[in-house]
């Protein structure tokens, strides 16, 4: 049903896009953890297409499909992000883990290995294995989280002037300091965030053409996050 502007319903809008919705969250779900479900978010995804709808302007010149995908993919990005379920000793093993890598590397001049970062904690190599495996399983989080908030939360608000000159000029010696980060990481870790994120693999895919585990992926994914974290703590503090 057409509105007197020659726009559809907000009821038609929600009907037409929801193959949208589906699409986003399957394309998604491919690169979580398993223990997430497609169903909450396509149930998050379908309250971002309401909200699309409702607050929807043309006038915008964005075109509506453009619109409701941001909103639709923040909202299913906001829902994983409330229901972090890892514990709190998850987190904080995750930060003394970056913190042992920027002691350990620091001392030695180069990239840590398994296990020397493992005889740092002080902690079978096994047990190290199983805490990356952890911080994995817990949150997949987007090495571009700041831009994802900003383009795609459903509570990001962005000033209609921009960011401050000063704010702007941080941001950019940020991404500049991550770019470089990225590139001084092992070869094998440098290649499993291109795959995962410049070409969207999940991480079945990743270890298919690596021909190790999935789960052996997942682990050297949150070692190369904790690598930059480390790499970056005074960035990020």
């Amino acid at each position: 049903m057409y509105s007197a502007s020659g726009r559809l319903s907000n009821d038609d809008l929600v009907t037409r896009y929801t193959p949208l919705v589906k699409r986003i969250a399957y394309h998604l779900i491919g690169r979580l953890p398993a223990s997430v479900q497609v169903d909450d978010l396509i149930q998050a995804g379908m309250i971002g297409l309401l909200d699309a709808a409702t607050h929807y302007d043309e006038r915008q010149g964005a075109s509506f499909e453009t619109y409701a995908t941001i909103r639709v993919r923040g909202a299913m990005l906001d829902e994983l992000r409330r229901n972090d379920w890892a514990p709190k000793s998850v987190h904080r093993r995750g930060r003394e883990l970056a913190e042992a890598i920027h002691h350990l590397e620091g001392r030695l001049g180069r990239d840590a290995t398994d296990t020397e970062i493992a005889e740092e904690m002080g902690i079978p190599l096994a047990e190290y294995h199983e805490i990356l495996q952890d911080i994995s399983t817990s949150r997949m989080v987007s090495l571009n989280q700041a831009e994802e908030d900003e383009e795609g939360s459903t509570h990001a608000i962005i000033p209609s002037d921009g960011p401050a000159p000063m704010e702007l000029l941080q941001q950019q010696r940020f991404q500049q300091g991550l770019a470089k980060a990225i590139e001084q990481l092992p070869e094998r870790e440098r290649l499993i965030l291109a795959l995962y994120y410049d070409k969207e693999l999940n991480l079945k895919e990743i270890g298919a053409i690596l021909k190790v585990t999935e789960s052996r992926i997942s682990q050297l994914m949150s070692q190369a996050h904790l690598r930059l974290r480390a790499r970056l703590r005074d960035w990020l503090e």
